[in-house]
Formats: C-alpha cells, sequence, structure tokens
C-alpha cells in the first residue's frame, strides 16, 4: 500500500483540488484507511469561517477519507459519472470546539462497518496523537450523477 499524494486524493473527490483536505494516505487495505493532514493549519482552508476552524467541520476530514477510501476499494466503472453523498451521522462524540489549538497533523481514520449496493457505514475518528478529537459512524452513498443536459 503506497502513499498518495494531494493531488492522487483529489481525483477521489467531487471537490476538486481546491477542497482536498487529506494530505496524504498512510495505510489502506479492504476494510480501513489511515489519512494525515495538516490542512486545518491553513489560513486558506476552505471550511475556515471567521478566522477558525470549528471541530464539526472535521465531518468532511472524516467524508473525504471515506470517500477516498470507497475509491480504492471498490470498482466504480464509471467514476465520473458518479457521486458520492454524505448520508446519516450518528454517535457523533466531539472532544474539543475547534482545530485551533493542534499544531501537530490530524489523523484520520475509517473502518468500514457494512458496504451493501453501492452504500457504505463507517466508523471514523480524527486524532492528534493518541488524543480523540472527533469520532462517529457516518454513511456514504454513491449514486450516478444527474445529466447536465436536457435532449
Amino acid at each position: 500500500m503506497s502513499a498518495f499524494s494531494r493531488l492522487e486524493l483529489s481525483k477521489f473527490l467531487p471537490h476538486g483540488d481546491e477542497m482536498c483536505l487529506l494530505s496524504s494516505v498512510e495505510y489502506w487495505d479492504a476494510s480501513s484507511i489511515t489519512c494525515l493532514t495538516s490542512t486545518h493549519r491553513s489560513k486558506d482552508n476552505p471550511l475556515r469561517r471567521q478566522g477558525g476552524l470549528e471541530m464539526i467541520a472535521g465531518l468532511e476530514y472524516a467524508a473525504q477519507a471515506m470517500a477516498v477510501h470507497v475509491g480504492l476499494t471498490t470498482d466504480i466503472s464509471e467514476r465520473n459519472t458518479s457521486v458520492g453523498y454524505l448520508g446519516a451521522v450518528r454517535n457523533l462524540q466531539v472532544h474539543s470546539r475547534t482545530f485551533q489549538q493542534f499544531a501537530e497533523d490530524l489523523t484520520i481514520e475509517a473502518n468500514i462497518l457494512l458496504e451493501q449496493s453501492m452504500s457504505f457505514i463507517y466508523a471514523f475518528s480524527i486524532r492528534v496523537h493518541e488524543t480523540t478529537l472527533l469520532q462517529g459512524r457516518a454513511s456514504i452513498f454513491i449514486k450516478p450523477k444527474l445529466s447536465d443536459s436536457y435532449g
């Protein structure tokens, strides 16, 4: 399992490179993924509001890790004609209000709990070293993109 760069990761996300919040994939296998990021420290982070980055923005970090995992482990034959959606979030535990006090890189882990018909449920966590900042479960769904033309 080789590490992936941010540019390579953006190919798995509908947002493109500008919104890719993950810096790298450190490990992945059929059931889990571990990503690192430093983008929570960036003044240009697209999720910053009024100079700060609230911990709830960690849901997007987790969703991106899950999307990359699905892209790496699932044969989505028409990748450019499908899009992923975040579904329900359950058992969300937020252990800090913002990311500001954390100068170290974040570790984002996602472990698949269930996969069925292009629907997935993951357990996820965001940590700094051994300190958990955010954790929970989330579902994501892969659906075909709606056509932009009416013809």
